[in-house]
Formats: C-alpha cells, structure tokens, sequence
C-alpha cells in the first residue's frame, strides 16, 4: 500500500489530478449523441448492440409489467424486506427538508417566492458490474418527496438483455411505471432529448461511467443535470482509539467500487497506519472482488501521515471528499472544522450503511466539488418563482429608485417605461377617467 506524508501526498495528488485527460471520451459522447438526435429510436438500437452487445428492438426498450412480476420471483423475500425498511428510513429524511414557499407583506406591496416540483425527471441507475438498487432508491425518493409528477428510469441491460431483477423491484417497489433497457451516453441523449419510445425529461440525475458523466455534460442547458459524478471516494480521518480492521473494511468497500475508486487513511498514529496497512492486505486477499480493489489501490490509494488530526483536517479539507470517516474518539468536537465533504460519519457508523439505508442520500458530490456542492436532495427537484406586486402606495417610491438606475446604465428604455407609470396612470392600468 502507498504510504505518505501529507506534503508528499499533496504532490501525488496534485499529479494525478493533472493527468485526467477526458477529450477522447467528450468526442466519443458528442458522436453518440449527434446520432440519438437524428436517428432515434434506431441509433439506439444501433448503440445497444455495439456497447451492450445485446439486440433489442424498440418496442421492447420499455420493461413489462410481466418482466416485473418475474422479477419479484427471482429475488429473496429478505431482500424486499430490507428494501421497503430502506425506503422508510430515506422517506423520512428527504420529506424533512422540502423548502416552503413564502411571501413578504410588510413593505409597501407583496414579494415572495413559490416552489414547484419538476414535470418530468429522467434517472439514470447504473449497470454492468454489479446491479444497484440502491441508486434507484436515492434518486427516484427525494424527486417523488419533492412532487415530481413522472419519473422516466433508464439503465443497462445485461447480457440476455433484460434488465437485473434487483432493480426492477426496487423501481416498482417506488412506484416507477417507466422503465427502459437503455445505458450509458446514448440513454442520456435519449432523455434529454427524446425519441420515439423514450420521453424527453426536464432534468436527469444518477450517477454512471465516465461516458455517462461525459453525456450529462453535453446536454446540460438543454436539460438540467444534478452534478458530474465521478469514481466514489472515501477519506478516513482516525486516531489510535479506531479499530484498524473497521478501518480498513471502510477503505475496501470503497476500492471495490471500481478501480477508479479512491480510498485514503489521513492519520497521526504511525502504529494505526501499520496496523491498517496489515488488515488491508489481509482483507484484500479475500474480497471477490479483489482485482479491482487492487487496480484501485495501485491508482489512488493511500495511506497518509499527518503531524496530528489539525494537519489531518487541513488535508480533508483540501480533497473535499465524497465521504467523509471521522474515525475518532471525539467525533462531534471535529464535525464543525469539516468545511468540504459530501457525507460525513462519526465514529464507528460504517460509511457503506449510508450507500444503503442511514437516510441521507448517497449520490454526492465527487473530485472536490464538494467545495461548492451538495448531496441531492429534495431541493434538487425543484424550481422557484418569484413574484412582486406594488399598489398605488408604493409605486411612486419604486418608480423613482428604479428609473434612476436605469438612466444611470444608460438603459433609457428602461427608464421610460417606469416614469410612464408615475405621469397620471394607476397601478391597475386605469386612469381615472369613466368611460361608462
């Protein structure tokens, strides 16, 4: 495992940053996207059976009601349970947090805002290493908690071109009545754009490939999208009080992700650091999917060395990671010096429970944007209006500061139109005069 102090972790990171190159991947996803757009329906078939290596016909993108019911058959009955559990808990966060709207009347006249869910959003739900329920439980429960009125589901399918039963539960389990076997760039363009079978949406949420991310790009402004998702990320900050086996099963959740996934231990105790370095190989040696941890580990891994837990909170400051491990004896005395992090946990809370069931959403801000942005959330299905009304009273006063405005702009158009109200109209339109 790589081992380094913060300095020269910096460097490393810095480096690696530096070498992310995606101009190959952009131009690839602007050509799937020219064809979705002028072909439909038949680029995506097209598209289908080049990159999921599965002929599928477009009557039979959307999944069945019959697919649905099979699916129920084929997964255990403790699955199901735990899902509806998970469903509760995340209920009960995201219905927490729905902004109200508001108005002001104690001025001259009445301003205020009204918030309004989105028609229709578009959600991606990864595929091809492993299914994710989970990820449609996290993006389609705060949008339906939100209001959002329809909700258009797409992701891969697999090899025998149906879509992992997993999934589909978890999907009719929420009530999703619209989902298409359709994945990566082309699914994207199809969503925001629309076709023949697939409904254009408002927005598209959901995490996915570098393709993916790439497609959320380019059609952003014609949609809105929630964030560019990259590779998941954890940083553990502990001390000697965490167990170095805990610890390291932390970093391992993460590095098995994919083998762009970053998993890195910022900490002060060089006896920690050994220890954790021994359970990690240890553990790795029996994960299934240990090949690629180990890819990950050789990319991004590190386990890092700081003077003490100021340096150590310095540098989480600095990745602003996705999540966020306070793996300390007092986690609550460090959680208000945490200015960058998507997610974070205290103490001995496995950050994998938040993947799942803790109530927080799991779709995060990834590569330090954690520094301007935020978990998805309710508000993220979301718009505001804003609206002002002025009676008589208090035009004259508007009138005035805002005609001197615009004349200072230069922007006399604008001028005249507020001084036209202020020479013998009324706020209503009428003049005054009676033309009965």
């Amino acid at each position: 495992m790589r081992v380094l102090d913060a300095d020269a972790f910096r460097r490393f990171w810095e480096k690696r940053q530096a070498a992310q190159d995606e101009v190959e991947v952009q131009a690839a996803v602007r050509e799937i996207i020219t064809m979705v757009r002028q072909s439909g329906d038949e680029a995506l078939c097209r598209l289908t059976a080049r990159f999921d290596g599965v002929e599928i016909d477009a009557k039979d993108f959307l999944v069945t009601q019959q697919e649905i019911e099979q699916a129920y058959q084929e997964v255990p009955a403790d699955f199901v349970l735990a899902l509806r559990k998970a469903v509760q808990r995340l209920r009960r966060f995201h219905g927490r947090v729905k902004p109200a709207s508001w108005h002001d009347a104690s001025g001259a006249g009445i301003c205020g805002e009204i918030w309004r869910p989105l028609r229709r959003v578009g959600v991606y739900v990864p595929g091809g290493r492993a299914a994710y329920p989970s990820s449609v439980l996290m993006n389609v429960i705060p949008a339906q908690e939100a209001g959002v009125a329809e909700i258009v589901m797409c992701t891969p399918p697999g090899p025998n071109g149906r879509v992992h039963p997993a999934v589909l539960v978890a999907a009719a389990e929420l009530g999703v009545e619209q989902v298409f076997r359709l994945g990566g760039a082309q699914a994207v363009a199809a969503m925001a754009y629309g076709t023949e079978s697939v409904p254009a949406v408002d927005k598209i949420v959901g995490p996915g490939n570098k393709y993916v991310a790439a497609a959320k790009r380019e059609v952003f402004g014609v949609v809105g999208i929630d964030m560019l998702a990259g590779p998941s990320e954890v940083v553990i900050l502990a001390d000697k009080s965490a167990r170095p086996d805990w610890v390291a099963a932390d970093l391992q959740a993460q590095a098995e992700h994919d083998p762009d996934a970053v998993a890195i231990l910022v900490a002060a105790d060089t006896d920690l650091i050994a220890r954790v370095g021994e359970e990690l190989a240890r553990q790795l040696a029996e994960l299934p999917r240990r090949e690629i941890a180990q890819v990950a580990w050789q990319q991004a891994g590190a386990l890092v060395r700081c003077a003490d837990l100021t340096e150590g909170l310095e540098l989480v400051n600095w990745l602003a990671p996705e999540h966020l491990v306070l793996a300390v004896c007092e986690p609550f005395a460090l959680l208000g010096q945490v200015e960058n992090a998507g997610a974070v946990f205290l103490g001995a809370v496995p950050q994998a429970a938040g993947d799942y069931a803790a109530g927080p959403n799991h779709v995060l801000p990834t590569g330090g944007t954690a520094r301007y942005a935020s978990p998805l959330g309710v508000w993220d299905f979301l718009k505001r209006s804003s609206f002002v009304y002025v009676g008589d009273a208090g035009m004259p006063d508007l009138i005035a500061v805002s005609a001197q405005l615009a004349s200072y702009e230069g922007l006399t158009g604008h001028a005249r139109a507020l001084l036209m109200r202020s020479e013998g109209g009324r706020a209503d339109g009428k003049d005054g005069t009676d033309r009965a």
